[in-house]
């Protein structure tokens, strides 16, 4: 008979101690990173399992909790949330949960789908991805008790529930800071229409980085829906404005990709920044600013499995800070 896997033997195999397993299992944002991906390829190696049924019995929860897998736009910024469920899939069963994914083309059919879930499991709770103004489905989880967490935070009451976020305006403010240190005075920002609370909040730190340094903004700004196409189309504009910029700021990698298209076309060597460091964006070189997405993810599963153990807490919040990455600038 094959030897019972127990957390001790995790522990060994993976060179910790059984206290440093079971953080990584119930507690994994207090494990440094090295050492949480160590244990967690042991339990995978060795096949460890919580006693689910026991635990359930023990807590009456089901353990499931259940996820959004929003629609993948160009393909490019899609895989910014596909790194998330990742993440956030791999912490949670180190915690000894499950992720159930689904899918709502938009905000009334995800409300739709939450009824429709839970009538047909017994979810744990919900974690809620792309939060905006007046987000319509957190009020309606919590006006029915039902426990949630955001990845992003409620932008109209920063205080309302629990939330994890990143901080896009550290990260285009960093990202436009080393442009001006670098020479360039004239720096476009390439964004989303007003409105849009993390494309607001991106905008914010490039505006704030120019006026810190005595640079009017103002007709540096293009709005304009996410897309590469959109993105080459917008910055074509800009560039053939009296005094186009010498370097350009996105809220996106898809604008970015679109913002080098136009600057080959025009033969311009032009600085471009992106947003969310994606795989496209390591590929072909484009410096950009890089979510720290499997952080985000276990400070989620750590949120929620707070408020089901003391549904009573105060909500916390969570403000993680990105990194710019750079690769080559023309």
């Amino acid at each position: 008979m094959a030897e019972k896997v127990t957390i001790a033997t995790v522990a060994r195999h993976a060179r910790v101690s059984r206290q440093t397993v079971s953080n990584v299992i119930n507690a994994p944002h207090i494990v440094r990173p090295e050492t949480r991906q160590r244990v967690q390829e042991s339990i995978v190696t060795l096949g460890y399992r919580a006693n689910q049924a026991a635990r359930q019995m023990r807590t009456g929860r089901s353990r499931l909790i259940a996820v959004r897998i929003e629609p993948t736009r160009d393909g490019i910024n899609g895989s910014v949330l596909d790194r998330f469920l990742h993440g956030l899939t791999e912490t949670a069963e180190a915690a000894g949960y499950r992720v159930m994914l689904y899918t709502a083309a938009d905000v009334d059919r995800e409300i739709a789908a939450y009824g429709d879930l839970l009538s047909a499991y017994d979810l744990d709770g919900f974690v809620i991805t792309g939060t905006d103004h007046g987000d319509p489905r957190t009020a309606w989880l919590a006006e029915r008790e039902i426990p949630f967490v955001t990845f992003g935070r409620p932008w109209d009451h920063p205080q309302a529930h629990s939330w994890v976020d990143v901080d896009g305006a550290a990260g285009t403010r960093e990202a436009t800071a080393y442009l001006i240190e670098a020479g360039h005075r004239r720096i476009a920002f390439l964004g989303w229409p007003a409105g849009s609370g993390v494309g607001d909040d991106r905008r914010a730190g490039w505006r704030r980085a120019l006026l810190a340094e005595g640079i009017d903004p103002d007709g540096l700004d293009a709005e304009t829906e996410d897309g590469i196409a959109k993105g080459a189309r917008t910055a074509r504009e800009v560039l053939d404005r009296p005094t186009p910029p010498t370097a350009v700021i996105c809220a996106s990698d898809s604008l970015a990709l679109g913002a080098l298209q136009a600057a080959r076309a025009a033969g311009t060597a032009l600085p471009v920044i992106g947003f969310d460091d994606t795989p496209v964006a390591a590929a072909i070189g484009l410096s950009s600013v890089s979510q720290p997405l499997g952080d985000a993810a276990a400070r989620c599963v750590d949120l929620l499995t707070d408020l089901l153990d003391g549904p009573h807490r105060d909500p916390r919040q969570v403000l993680l800070r990105p990194a710019l990455v750079l690769r080559h600038l023309a």
